[in-house]
């Protein structure tokens, strides 16, 4: 498989750099078998059927993105430099990873102020990241992280406007509990408190499991066989009552559809011989054409950019054919794209078959 076998043409308009409001009024391209309907998510309602289950990401995005002053004295004097952080994950040893730009303004050992309250030290750097220790943890980080810090857009919206208050809620799933990933499951943001209520009167069942995303969902494939690419990792967790509930609807025969590409991923690292177990741990599973689902009947999720990991996932879902006549229309029809853009449902099977 080549990289250019996941490429397509995007008209740059149709990137959207806002969510649609209310959430659930976002449209909805469901393909089911070889057939496209056009709807919006609250449509869900009729496609979904008694006995489905959706499964969701509880992750929280933190405000990980912050801006502080490096301060330096020398011989020259005092000078300060502006700095561009973003965190990355948490260390065992408390310290967290980071981007800083530019790096080659900090040297370790110096430390970044962001406000009154914060501040960090760099204490090492390796590969492009650094690591930096806070002046505060537990709680007290949490606090003066939510009054400085700012959302870490995509950069593809980042590129067009900065981080606002309007998306510390925009950029944060309805459900969302579990504070540690930096980027947002954004087929998930979609759903509203209405909607949710309104599916499970319809007999739609719900299960939460949990992977923080991490900043390496935006990283670009940089190689041409895609067999050589190495994915980023991620913490996850299938609690055992989540692990129960999937195989319990698919005892059932109900299907198991994941609000996300993340939240797919988990499942399909915690399967074995068609069942899930339960699971913990860090998952760089890489999905591509050819893989055998185990857990996954459909998939709710956004659509993708192009020579992505995601538009692999979702070609191995579908199938590259299929998943290139979905993206035409799309394009055709003036869908959103990205994190903040509109929706699809994809179900391999047919309604008859289903």
């Amino acid at each position: 498989m080549k990289l250019s076998d996941f490429d397509f043409d995007l008209p740059e308009r149709l990137i959207a750099t806002r969510p649609a409001r209310p959430r659930s009024s976002a449209r909805l391209l469901l393909a089911q078998g070889d057939r496209i309907d056009d709807l919006v998510v609250t449509d869900l309602r009729k496609i979904l059927r008694p006995g489905d289950r959706l499964v969701l990401n509880d992750t929280k995005v933190i405000p990980a993105r912050l801006f502080g002053l490096r301060h330096r004295t020398g011989e020259a004097g005092a000078t300060s430099a502006q700095m561009d952080v973003t965190l990355l994950e948490p260390r065992a040893d408390g310290t967290w990873s980071a981007l800083i730009k530019p790096l080659r303004k900090v040297r370790d050992g110096e430390t970044i102020v962001f406000s009154d309250d914060l501040s960090a030290t760099v204490t090492g750097r390796n590969d492009g990241q650094a690591t930096l220790r806070f002046s505060l943890t537990g709680d007290d980080f949490d606090k003066a992280l939510a009054e400085v810090g700012a959302m870490p857009l995509p950069p593809y919206i980042a590129a067009k406007r900065p981080a606002d208050a309007a998306d510390k809620e925009d950029y944060q799933t309805y459900w969302a509990r579990r504070s540690g990933a930096v980027a947002a499951p954004t087929a998930s943001l979609h759903f509203d408190g209405p909607l949710l209520d309104d599916l499970a009167a319809r007999g739609v069942a719900f299960t939460k499991v949990t992977l923080h995303v991490g900043a390496g969902t935006f990283l670009p494939v940089k190689v041409d066989d895609v067999r050589d690419h190495k994915m980023h990792a991620e913490w996850g967790e299938v609690t055992p009552q989540a692990a129960a509930e999937i195989n319990a609807t698919k005892a059932a025969g109900g299907r198991i559809i994941p609000v996300g590409t993340t939240a797919l991923r988990l499942i399909e690292s915690a399967a074995i011989d068609g069942q899930i177990t339960p699971w913990e741990g860090p998952t760089d599973i890489f999905i591509t054409p050819g893989f055998e689902f185990q857990i996954t009947d459909g998939l709710m999720t956004n659509f993708h950019l192009p020579k992505s990991t995601l538009m692999m996932l979702v070609s191995a879902l579908m199938g590259v054919d299929r998943i290139k006549a979905i993206y035409d229309h799309a394009i055709a029809q003036n869908y959103r794209f990205f994190s903040y853009g509109d929706s699809s449902l994809l179900l391999p099977e047919a309604e008859d078959q289903a």
